[in-house]
């Protein structure tokens, strides 16, 4: 390499190798943070988790149980029926607790209950199950009858609920309860129903010995505290029209664990609470009852709800939920899952405030608390998940959401860690000042390359015509064309390099494979054989004139293997998707680059990077397999162990895409070309043993693509809500609303992303509040289409294609809507899934609310990428008459006058 050497003045650019940080979480400030948010966590559990004290005591008995003795793993749906002996174990169980049984059945054994219960103190109200199926019925009916002979069968329930469910008719149901009465003469006989049925059906109250009606408040949607009025009132009201009938409470009670229904709140307290208040009214009032009922049975979900599956006073492993005295608790055990989930926080904080030991308390503050909530959160759906009765499809489908979950916040945590070194980190160890070397210096020759296809020859002459200015005395600029079949586009270009003279080559390649890449290699073998660095820029820069003189001399430091300088752009008319894309891009360069470079782990982007010659050879020239070979290269040089230098000024200026269509094209490759090179590199980038790479390369890399996966993941989701809001609204009792655990995390995380870009826009992009919301809207804009490339780009390993809609004549309103056509749909099916869910459930719960409000979040990258599109169709202003505006980086120099004037078109620019 020919000898260049840095300024004295400035040897931080020869010797620019970072001095590490002294790593440590063990300062007090650190600690101090820790501990706060830890001991605020477990504080919060506390608060969240104190035992109910004021509830009343019962020191009574229960009256009765409805008993089903189905145990983990059973269930009546698909015939595991439970066995005689642990039939027996449980009656045995519930004679310490009570004198009187009812039963529902007689299949699967069930009708052996009376005699399994013989020798026991208990008095069996012996009930059969009726439905549509007559020859069921029949059997039932038959068993029913021969089990009633036991002398501890004290009444008999024919059917439970049949004409709630409009199984059966009036005149069908007494002729049963007329058959068993003939049968079983001497023994009371009747059927069970709610309260209003018996009001609604005096003539089955005339065909029933006493009256058995069901009193749920939940499933009326009253809060706990009223529930006691309505069962009074509406014993009241059925004993008052059957006045010389015995009334028995044939199911009472309250769910431990459900979805809200109303005003109805189902809670361990809320179950306890409800049920002593009932059992001393019950007492003082010498009420006949069951308690709704013995042991949880989840079986039942699956045509009931899950509130089907909590009503029990024991849960499934017969484990008392709560005591008749005492102070209730909803979760016992609170306190080893707050101490569990602080030292994980501790731990997840401490270990990223060890990589970044200088940031300031507030930064310390926000990295401990969203630990702890990160945590927390992980924490909460566990012990939920262990409190829940789970199917094996069940337990697949919590685990697919807590693995979601679990990404959603991982992305939380690193757009945490990002704010937190960003805004409040003290030192920037790799920041390097460009100083252009003198003009005595001997400079290493440099190769540009330009691959041009199918562009307009005026932009690409205003771009050769740049070059041409360079104040650096040693270079040559390739032109190559590919894939270009209209020679009055590619002649012109060629001509203006012969007049440009011997340093500007042209070459036209016709139909050539690899795209990009293929022209990049076809340059790297024409490339003069004393070039020791190639530098690429697209075709639409115009670059200044000190960029060579004031980027090579970084590579005098053997450890380099590229340079990088930041895009900017020209073509900022002023109007407002120009203005949302100029800041959107602006983001990624004053934010992303300079946080990556502090890890020496920078996006290679395809224009105005500097490459040492050896070392793009040595890693196998351009890839052709991936459509950004540009990033690509950078993480092989990366792995081959070279060094890479971001300078934070421009140095170069081309021009944004014109319409949404294109940018929206351009983001889908850089999405798609990523999760390309995340397959082509999977082992160097999560492979732990892995060494070709830092930690934090990896770090970069992987965090910096892993919000696009998080897009990704909302797509996924988003399509999961609309199937899942259809069962909602269709089928109700079957189809039930995540818990908020699994809601709250995604609405907070949209909310948090907008904080953090106003925030970090605010601290390092200089900037209007305005210009920070349209980067914002833009950015959004684009969600659903780096999701769909995510998506594409694991499963799919050739780039797809795709069609921009051409409705050039079309009205401005129209083209907008025809570019975001599939954003609109989507957009107008949530809102509409939003609505269903909000109509069918009258927004009368929690779940529903936050249900329609999840919605109506994943809505908002949809109805953004509407807004924009829209924005983008209307008219520009006159492009000649608007000044130029570039990115204001530190030493940027202004544009020269005539470049306000040049507002050249490109297709999808990239």
């Amino acid at each position: 390499m020919n000898e260049i050497r840095a300024p004295q003045s400035q040897p931080s650019q020869a010797s620019f190798r970072a001095t590490p940080l002294r790593r440590s979480w063990a300062s007090p400030t650190t600690l101090l943070a820790l501990l706060m948010m830890a001991v605020l966590q477990v504080g919060l559990w506390w608060a969240w988790n104190r035992p109910a004290t004021t509830l009343p005591d019962f020191n009574g008995r229960v009256t009765g149980f409805a008993f089903s003795p189905f145990q983990r793993g059973q269930s009546a749906e698909d015939g595991s029926w439970p066995a005689a002996d642990t039939i027996r174990r449980d009656l045995e169980m519930i004679a310490t607790q009570t004198n009187n049984i009812r039963t529902y059945g007689m299949q699967g054994g069930l009708d052996r209950i009376p005699e399994l219960a013989r020798d026991l103190p208990l008095s069996i109200t012996l009930g059969s199950w009726l439905d549509t199926r007559l020859e069921l019925n029949a059997d039932e009916i038959r068993r029913q009858i021969a089990a009633a002979q036991n002398p501890n069968v004290a009444r008999i329930l024919v059917g439970n609920e049949v004409i709630l469910r409009a199984d059966l008719t009036t005149t069908q149901l007494i002729r049963y309860m007329e058959q068993v009465r003939a049968a079983v003469p001497g023994k009371p006989v009747s059927t069970a129903e709610p309260w209003h049925v018996w009001l609604d059906h005096p003539e089955l109250g005339s065909a029933v010995d006493f009256i058995t009606i069901h009193l749920l408040p939940y499933w009326e949607g009253l809060p706990v505290d009223d529930a006691m009025r309505f069962i009074m009132e509406k014993l009241d009201a059925v004993q008052a029209m059957y006045p010389n009938k015995q009334i028995v409470i044939g199911e009472v009670g309250w769910p431990s664990r459900a979805r809200d229904t109303g005003a109805a709140r189902a809670s361990v307290v809320n179950q306890a609470d409800f049920m002593r208040r009932f059992f001393i009214e019950a007492q003082k009032r010498n009420l006949d009852y069951f308690v709704m009922e013995a042991f949880d049975q989840p079986w039942k979900t699956s045509f009931e709800g899950l509130a089907a599956g909590y009503w029990g006073m024991y849960d499934l492993d017969r484990a008392p939920k709560w005591l008749l005295t005492g102070p209730v608790e909803e979760y016992p055990n609170w306190l080893r899952w707050a101490l569990g989930a602080a030292l994980a926080g501790v731990v997840v904080a401490g270990v990223l405030l060890w990589r970044r030991p200088d940031i300031r308390m507030p930064g310390k503050l926000l990295m401990a608390g969203m630990a702890q909530l990160f945590c927390a959160s992980l924490t909460c759906v566990l012990l939920m998940m262990s409190t829940t009765y789970l199917s094996h499809f069940a337990a697949a489908v919590w685990s697919a959401l807590i693995a979601g979950q679990i990404l959603l916040l991982v992305l939380l945590m690193a757009d945490t860690f990002e704010m937190a070194e960003t805004v409040w980190g003290r030192v920037w160890r790799r920041r390097f000042t460009p100083v252009a070397a003198p003009a005595s210096t001997k400079m290493p020759k440099v190769s540009i390359h330009i691959p041009i296809c199918n562009e307009p020859p005026e932009m690409v002459r205003l771009t050769l015509d740049a070059l041409a200015e360079l104040d650096y005395p040693n270079f040559e600029v390739l032109v190559i064309d590919n894939n270009t079949m209209d020679p009055n586009l590619w002649e012109p270009v060629a001509e203006h390099c012969a007049r440009l003279g011997a340093r500007f080559r042209f070459f036209h390649l016709g139909k050539w494979p690899g795209y990009k890449a293929g022209a990049l290699n076809f340059g790297l073998r024409e490339t003069a054989p004393d070039a020791e660095i190639v530098g690429v820029i697209d075709s639409d820069y115009i670059v200044n004139s000190d960029w060579l003189r004031r980027m090579v001399p970084f590579f005098a430091d053997p450890r380099v293997g590229f340079t990088q300088s930041p895009q900017d752009y020209r073509d900022n008319d002023g109007s407002f998707f120009k203005r949302l894309m100029f800041w959107e891009y602006a983001g990624f360069f004053h934010l992303g680059m300079v946080t990556r470079n502090e890890r020496n782990g920078i996006i290679q982007h395809g224009t105005m990077t500097l490459v040492r010659r050896e070392a793009l050879r040595n890693a196998g020239d351009w890839s052709e397999w991936t459509i950004c070979e540009d990033a690509e290269l950078g993480l092989k040089l990366f792995r081959d162990g070279w060094e890479a230098i971001y300078v934070n000024q421009s140095f170069g200026r081309g021009v944004m895409p014109d319409d949404f269509a294109a940018f929206r094209k351009q983001r889908f490759r850089w999405a798609y070309g990523a999760m390309q090179i995340v397959r082509g590199h999977m082992g160097a980038l999560l492979n732990p043993f892995n060494r070709e790479l830092t930690l934090g390369q990896r770090w970069s890399f992987v965090m910096g693509w892993l919000p696009w996966v998080g897009d990704a993941l909302g797509v996924v989701f988003l399509m999961a809500g609309l199937v899942w809001s259809l069962g909602l609204i269709i089928a109700p009792m079957r189809f039930d609303f995540p818990i908020a655990l699994f809601m709250i995390p995604s609405i907070g995380l949209f909310v948090f992303k907008i904080a953090q870009i106003m925030t970090l826009y605010k601290a390092r992009v200089p900037t209007s509040f305005g210009n920070r919301l349209a980067a914002a809207l833009g950015g959004l804009a684009l969600s659903h289409t780096i999701g769909k490339a995510v998506l594409k780009g694991l499963v799919i390993r050739s780039a797809p294609f795709l069609r921009t809609p051409k409705m050039a004549d079309a009205p401005a309103f129209v083209q907008g809507l025809v570019m975001a056509r599939e954003e609109l749909l989507i957009l107008l099916a949530t809102w509409a899934a939003m609505i269903g869910v909000a109509l069918a459930h009258r927004f009368s719960t929690r779940e529903a609310m936050l249900w329609c409000i999840v919605l109506f979040v994943q809505s908002m990258p949809y109805l953004a990428a509407v807004v924009v599109s829209l924005v983008a169709a209307l008219p520009s202003k006159p492009k000649e008459t608007v000044p130029t505006q570039h990115l204001p980086l530190p030493g940027a120099k202004t544009p020269a006058p005539a470049e306000a004037n040049v507002m050249a078109r490109t297709a999808a620019h990239g």
